[in-house]
């Protein structure tokens, strides 16, 4: 003892000295070894049992838990029979004694390592473990600690880890899944006997939200059982069966508990007062909440966090009932007893307080109510309604007794008196999943599809006008003022953008379902914010050069801002309706969206004459970006249109009758092309070019080219280079340009498309964009101004191929005739940049483009030319290079270069196939050799894309196709050639197995599996011979270490593709090969292996063959590993 008694003592200072600020991290590492040296001695638990019981060191307990799971969980297949005995007996008793004065993350950490014993040895050795913890729950005194205990088995028993075997796993599920009923009832016990103590009450939830007002108070005590009870339960609904074992009772107790989330907070009387409620200390006033911040509230909540708590935990219960999807005919009336629940709780949360004024509104008292209520509670009960639109909705609605249209009122208030944003946004996705539900059901259910939407039309219209109503500054400017408006999210968009974008994706919605109402509902808001924009020209005061708006009065300024802002935005939401115009209803809505274009065109054409974003304001940081961001709006929202236009053009090519559609193009180019400037605010300057390229895009009026307006625009371009357009602006022009003269016409033949005066046209613009390129001197004399020339012209390019690459061969010929001399230039200017990156990247950017759309127009010569030039550049010296500087220019060239050989390969025929055994060397003796053993994933990638290209593009390059080998299937008569190079492209991809990264894992898993689906690869007679079995015993390993888990399932149906070739030799002779040489395992253990592996040739059968392998062997080797050594294994 005394022995003992002065280990104790060198332990606590040891663990004092080791948590000490002042303890140097050497110290800390020999105090760490000899700890560790003294946990693995046998025995050691012995004196940590000691330690447990005679400290009240929390660094020493801690130390002596850990000895106790690491000898449980490691060890305990070498532990004597009689020491389990012990410690099965030794360690519930320490709890019984201790917990009442334990930390409570010592007493969990004690808990957790007798469940882990239960874990191993329950029932066979351990036959009261359940029963004792049974027994717990329903002794009043010890029942807290029993729940934490059954809250534990549950997680530890079904959800164990690989600890143990598979048969294991199932037979603890069984046996817990047997007491389901047991554990149910106790804990429906506990709820009812607390709810029925402190409420007086029955168990009956009352028929409205009004009556049963009383607060029920817990003391606490009976708050922290409670809450115990719902942990517990929330964990055992994630798992078990909905059963009727989940009785009414139950749900009506549960939802007892999620109605303390309703309540206010409970406001605590001035004087202190001793009435048993516990949530006060000694009788003394509580200590404001606010920290002394000065908050208006004198007098602060009582007990209403735990309150909250115990609704959330509650709510945790239902959602977990709520996700199962997969719900049993007989479980209709339990669904429906839950959403009545809820309706109840609904009707509870947008109540309105009966002591409230009566003069408010009740949208004023709801929001009230919903901003007091626990933020975690509103949190839950949204996920709850998510999921019961998503999930349930479709079982309840036919239901009579299910009141679904009040059920949308209230979710309505709920939506609409969120006090965050959050919030908000989070119920607008409930709505859109209804709104889906809704479109989905009447597209499926035609004939009666008017009967479906009366129902609900009411509340759809008054959705939608209250979603608009959200997105106006005129309404909410102190709220929407808060969206931040600057910072990007990784979605590449602000808060505020976020918001306005989910309301409109619910407009959008709503406009599908009832496009009549969306209409009339909309347009007159716009109009009213409109005719506040129009009218501002009166107030334009010129004076000399200068130009003011006189409009100076704060108040006015404020009312203009709004005006600004809310027309903004819904010049956005016109934009996003305009897909509600096209196609099939384009006749039927045609006014509609006529008006609107000709208003769209009307506020574009005056915001361009009036030039308001040069006009001076009053405060110019908040009204100048609002009046151009209107006019971006505008313009933006007309481009949105442009489809809209196109049928427009395609109808009036028709009829001959073109002078509307001429009308609405002529003043939009009006509008449009005064803005292509660079004396325009960038901003502007983009919508502008956009709609310009939309035009020539999209709608390709024949008359375009020739306007006035657009001539300026040529002009510009290609004579004005004193006003020099900012790149990207640039880009765009030229292509709106460039695609004015070769996109073909709408409905108009071949002979009246005019390509010879449009080819010649195309030929003097890029002439002109090129000039400077084509006259760079060779070799380079170096000038500061040719870099920067080369990669904007290449840019300039390269955007126009881009831009017609899907299009008629006439468009592309014409492309490539007037691009000719330009590749021409920048394949003799190719060698002389091989050593500046930044050069050489755009270059292949653009090479790469060509070869994508042109390379049928460039030839089979020229073709060649160039693969032959860039082969010889990139020497192995120049590939390291380039690659080692990973992330750099160098290495995206090397990438770029990987892409170009990627589209030669795929080219069918036999145009390039002389350049296969080229392609194939550089990918397999020069790139391949620099990558394998680093990292470089983004070159890597590329280099296997190529290699799995050369592959199923060219299969005949290594596989002759014969009619005895299509009939013969197991290969005997197949044709090999360029068999070494096959092996060595095979062998990269296995090489790639065995690297840490799992994208391109991935990648080439996918490959060999496509491979196998197209060309039987797995079937090949030199696959099946000397590298079947090499790939499945790889990808099992991998399993094994568990380096690539994310791909476990794509993992396994690769190796089930490849064992299927031939079941017979997989299970006779690959799985017993494959066990034997499987390290530290014995010959039992491989015996159970094999049989338990069953012969199965399904895939679901086989997938559970592979997890039980997988799992039971690590677990063997964790068993076989914490023996002692010299054991003997029977």
């Amino acid at each position: 003892m005394a022995t003992e008694e002065v280990s104790l003592r060198a332990l606590e200072s040891l663990m004092t000295e080791f948590f000490h600020s002042c303890t140097t991290n050497e110290r800390k590492r020999e105090i760490e070894e000899l700890l560790n040296t003294f946990a693995s001695q046998a025995g050691s638990w012995r004196h940590c049992l000691y330690f447990l019981s005679n400290s009240r060191n929390e660094y020493v307990m801690m130390y002596s838990l850990t000895v106790f799971e690491n000898l449980v969980n490691k060890m305990w297949v070498g532990v004597a029979s009689e020491e389990k005995v012990e410690l099965r007996s030794c360690l519930p008793k320490l709890l019984l004694s201790q917990h009442a004065v334990l930390p409570f993350f010592i007493r969990n950490k004690l808990c957790k390592v007798i469940v882990d014993i239960g874990r191993q040895d329950w029932p066979m050795f351990y036959h009261d473990f359940f029963s004792n913890t049974l027994q717990l729950v329903q002794t009043p005194a010890m029942a807290p600690l029993g729940l934490v205990l059954l809250k534990m088995t549950s997680e530890e028993l079904v959800c164990p880890r690989e600890d143990l075997s598979v048969a294991r796993k199932e037979e603890l599920r069984k046996l817990l899944l047997e007491q389901i009923p047991t554990m149910l009832n106790l804990l429906t016990g506990i709820l009812e006997s607390v709810w029925e103590k402190h409420s007086g009450s029955g168990t009956t939830p009352p028929p409205s939200p009004t009556s049963g007002e009383t607060a029920v108070v817990l003391g606490s005590e009976s708050g922290a059982m409670c809450s115990l009870a719902l942990e517990c339960l929330a964990h055992l609904f994630s798992w078990i069966p909905l059963s009727s074992s989940i009785t009414p009772a139950l749900l009506a107790s549960i939802f007892h508990f999620a109605r303390f989330g309703c309540q206010l907070p409970v406001k605590a009387k001035p004087a202190p007062t001793s009435n048993g409620d516990t949530t006060t200390t000694g009788g003394n006033t509580a200590l404001p909440a606010n920290g002394g911040t000065g908050l208006p509230r004198a007098v602060q909540p009582v007990g209403q966090s735990e309150r909250a708590r115990l609704g959330v935990l509650a709510m945790s219960c239902i959602n977990e009932l709520m996700c199962k999807n997969c719900v049993p005919l007989d479980f209709e009336e339990f669904l429906l007893r839950i959403s009545q629940q809820t309706f109840f709780l609904l009707q509870k949360l947008t109540q309105t307080n009966s002591h409230s004024n009566t003069t408010n509104t009740n949208t004023h008292t709801v929001k009230n109510r919903l901003q007091e209520l626990d933020e975690s509670y509103l949190e839950k009960f949204t996920d709850f309604l998510r999921l019961f639109v998503s999930v349930h909705l479709r079982r309840i609605e036919s239901n009579a007794q299910f009141p679904l249209v009040e059920f949308l009122g209230l979710l309505f208030k709920y939506t609409f008196n969120q006090p965050t944003h959050e919030g908000y946004l989070a119920c607008l996705d409930i709505w859109s999943i209804f709104l889906d539900y809704m479109t989905t059901k009447i597209r499926s259910r035609l004939a009666d599809s008017d009967s479906v939407l009366n129902r609900y039309k009411d509340a759809l219209v008054l959705l939608l006008r209250e979603v608009l109503n959200r997105i106006q500054f005129r309404s909410n400017q102190t709220q929407l003022e808060e969206l931040d408006d600057e910072t990007l999210d990784d979605d590449k968009q602000t808060e505020w953008q976020r918001y306005l974008r989910q309301s409109l994706e619910v407009v959008a919605k709503v406009m599908e379902l009832l496009p009549s109402q969306t209409f009339s509902t909309l347009f007159p808001v716009l109009q009213e914010d409109l005719d506040i924009y129009l009218g501002l020209q009166q107030f334009i005061v010129t004076n000399g050069s200068s130009r003011r708006l006189n409009i100076t009065a704060e108040a006015d300024c404020r009312k203009l801002h709004c005006a600004l802002r809310d027309l903004s935005s819904l010049l956005q939401a016109v934009g996003r309706l305009a897909e509600f115009f096209t196609g099939d209803v384009f006749t039927a809505r045609f006014s509609d969206a006529l008006a609107i274009v000709q208003r769209l065109v009307e506020v574009t054409c005056y915001g361009s004459q009036i030039s308001l974003y040069d006009v001076e304001t009053a405060v110019p940081s908040v009204l100048k970006p609002d009046l151009i961001d209107v006019h971006a709006q505008s313009l933006a929202a007309l481009q949105a249109y442009s489809h809209w236009l196109a049928q427009f053009c395609s109808e009036v090519q028709r009829q001959q009758d073109q002078t509307r559609f001429a009308n609405l193009i002529t003043s939009s180019m009006a509008a449009t092309t005064p803005l292509i400037s660079a004396k325009v605010p960038e901003k502007l300057l983009l919508s502008a070019c956009h709609l310009l390229v939309s035009m020539a895009t999209t709608v390709r009026p024949v008359f375009l080219v020739s306007l006035p307006p657009v001539q300026n625009i040529f002009n510009l371009i290609t004579e004005n280079h004193n006003h020099q357009l900012p790149h990207e602006a640039h880009v765009l022009v030229c292509r709106a340009l460039s695609n004015m003269l070769l996109l073909p016409w709408p409905c108009l033949p071949e002979s009246e498309q005019q390509w010879s005066s449009r080819s010649s046209s195309h030929g003097r613009l890029v002439s002109t964009l090129t000039q400077q390129y084509r006259l760079l001197p060779r070799p380079p004399a170096y000038h500061h101004n040719n870099k920067t020339v080369m990669q904007q012209t290449l840019s300039v390019l390269r955007d126009l191929v881009q831009s017609i690459s899907g299009e008629s061969t006439k468009s592309r010929q014409i492309c490539y005739q007037s691009l000719q001399e330009s590749v021409q230039v920048s394949l003799a200017l190719f060698p002389h940049y091989i050593q500046q990156p930044e050069i050489t990247d755009e270059m292949l950017s653009f090479f790469l483009t060509l070869f994508q759309a042109l390379r049928v127009q460039m030839g089979v010569a020229f073709t060649e030319q160039i693969i032959q030039t860039f082969l010889n550049m990139f020497t192995r010296e120049q590939l390291a290079i380039s690659i080692l500087q990973e992330g750099s220019a160098g290495s995206k060239v090397v990438q770029k270069f990987l892409k170009i050989l990627q589209v030669v390969v795929q080219e069918p025929g036999q145009t390039f196939k002389p350049l296969l055994p080229s392609i194939l060397s550089l990918c397999m003796e020069q790139v391949y050799p620099i990558v394998a053993e680093r990292s470089c994933p983004d070159v890597k990638a590329e280099m296997f894309e190529l290699l799995f290209q050369i592959l199923h593009q060219n299969w005949r390059f290594f596989f002759k196709s014969s009619v005895l080998s299509s009939v013969q299937r197991d290969g005997a008569g197949e044709l090999m050639e360029n068999e070494a190079q096959f092996t060595a492209a095979m062998q990269a991809f296995g090489q790639s197995f065995l690297q840490p990264d799992i994208h391109i894992f991935k990648q080439n898993l996918s490959y060999l599996e496509v491979l196998n689906t197209k060309h039987k690869l797995y079937h090949k007679k030199l696959f099946q011979s000397s590298m079947l079995f090499h790939f499945i015993n790889v990808l099992l390993q991998v399993l094994l270490h568990k380096s690539h888990d994310l791909l476990q399932d794509d993992i396994t149906v690769a190796v089930y593709n490849m064992a299927a070739v031939n079941f017979h030799t997989f299970y006779s002779s690959f799985l017993p090969e494959f066990l034997n040489g499987c390290q530290g395992l014995d010959h039992h253990q491989r015996a159970t292996l094999a049989r338990n592996f069953t012969p199965e040739r399904d895939l679901p059968s086989f997938t559970q063959s592979v997890y039980r392998l997988v799992n039971d062997l690590r677990y063997y080797r964790l068993c076989n590993g914490s023996l002692p050594p010299g054991t003997l294994k029977l």
